[in-house]
């Protein structure tokens, strides 16, 4: 998942088609809604830190991932100041506790199956303090899954010439793909490598219980965030047990 060539041009790839800044503005008035004067947020499958960039004017951040070659991406774009772990969202242990937690694009779709989905919601929960705010973009949820198709796009800039290729396929209820990448720079090596990912299929439902099983009233927003909408949970226990799976 997301090894060293991949982290390596990711921001060239993804900031092609995501509009980060008016995600993070986006985000601050979810947040804003639901919990006036919020001030510490945790992002959750932070990738190389480009929400956490754009967020950390407003908030006191911090961020964890998986890909210890992402984290390292970005505690080069964040500095010192910003603490980033590598950690598993299903087993998530930070001893800290936050206003918001995030978790987005496609990171929540790693987790394999109800089991693991309702395991990293309840990790995410128990770092939220009473009342505090968790905003999951979802994976493409399963009944809006199309069964797969052929990806292709060419990328430009900072040096870089990149063409990819892959075509989605579905089987046992996760989508997959072996993403072909070109990779061109200009001083003239030319490289190929392929990135495999699959994701699980949930449903709307799916998400929804897993968010009432951690202590959350939760709300889906389909159009408020990005084509895929965002679910937007509130804590609501009082006890310090957000309900998380071991």
């Amino acid at each position: 998942m997301y090894q060293e060539d991949f982290a390596g041009i990711y921001d060239l790839v993804y900031r092609a088609h995501r509009d980060y800044a008016r995600e993070a503005r986006t985000l601050r008035e979810l947040v804003r809604d639901r919990r006036p004067g919020a001030s510490r947020l945790l992002d959750v499958g932070c990738g190389t830190g480009e929400h956490l960039l754009r967020l950390r004017g407003d908030f006191e951040v911090a961020g964890v991932d998986l890909s210890v070659p992402m984290v390292r991406a970005a505690r080069d774009k964040l500095g010192p100041d910003v603490p980033l772990t590598v950690g598993d969202m299903r087993s998530l242990a930070l001893g800290t506790l936050h206003d918001v937690v995030i978790c987005l694009y496609s990171a929540i779709g790693y987790v394999a199956g109800t089991g693991e989905l309702r395991a990293a919601i309840g990790r995410m929960v128990d770092h939220l303090v009473p009342g505090g705010v968790l905003i999951v973009e979802p994976w493409i949820l399963r009944e809006n899954w199309n069964g797969g198709e052929l990806a292709r796009a060419s990328f430009d800039g900072n040096g870089f010439a990149i063409s990819r290729m892959g075509r989605w396929t579905t089987r046992e209820g996760r989508s997959r793909v072996d993403m072909h990448y070109l990779v061109a720079t200009d001083d003239g090596e030319v490289r190929h490598f392929i990135d495999h990912q699959e994701l699980c299929l949930f449903s709307l439902a799916e998400y929804e219980a897993a968010f009432a099983s951690a202590g959350c009233a939760v709300e889906y927003l389909p159009r408020d965030y990005g084509d895929r909408g965002v679910l937007v949970g509130v804590r609501r226990d009082t006890d310090g047990d957000g309900g998380g799976e071991d």
